[in-house]
């Protein structure tokens, strides 16, 4: 009658639990992929004319963000929608996770919104200042701000960007 012993269960399971935890991270690597991928979606209503809203989704590619855009005659509905009042308003709205995303926001600001989870509504970059991602005209750039826009409407700067004139050597 063979027996097992104490020493030949532990090699037995010295050998399996390694393969055991390969099987359970291959297992899980696909749930990290999809969450770090679900981190960096960002869908984007935009007017079809508009060619700065095409270079601030190129801006946002540049820099790993997956782009879905909606192409639309006017984004006032769209902010309407998530709640972002009109003296917020640009060229094209967005939204990134549970954030609205107004404006010529520059990428990195996304970054930190996705790193930092500010209770805010989101990023808001009003009107269309010159030298903002997708605004570019060369080396120029007019100051501008990006706010944090809170849930009761209130905002404060998030960032500010300071001007900045081409030199002409």
């Amino acid at each position: 009658m063979p027996t097992t012993s104490i020493d030949t269960v532990s090699r037995r399971l010295a050998w399996q639990l390694p393969l055991a935890l390969m099987g359970a991270a291959v297992l899980t690597q696909p749930l990290r992929a999809l969450a770090a991928s679900s981190a960096n979606q960002i869908a984007v209503w935009k007017t079809p004319s508009c060619g700065c809203c095409h270079e601030w989704v190129a801006h946002l590619r540049k820099n790993g963000f997956e782009v879905a855009t909606h192409d639309v005659e006017d984004t006032a509905p769209i902010r309407q929608k998530f709640g972002l009042n009109a003296k917020f308003g640009s060229c094209h709205t967005a939204r990134l996770g549970n954030y609205v995303v107004e404006g010529h926001v520059p990428a990195q600001e996304l970054r930190r919104l996705l790193r930092e989870q500010p209770k805010a509504l989101g990023l808001a970059v009003p009107g269309m200042p010159m030298g903002s991602p997708g605004m570019e005209m060369g080396n120029t750039r007019d100051a501008y701000d990006v706010l944090l826009v809170l849930a009761d409407g209130s905002s404060r700067v998030y960032q500010s960007y300071p001007s900045q004139s081409s030199v002409k050597s």
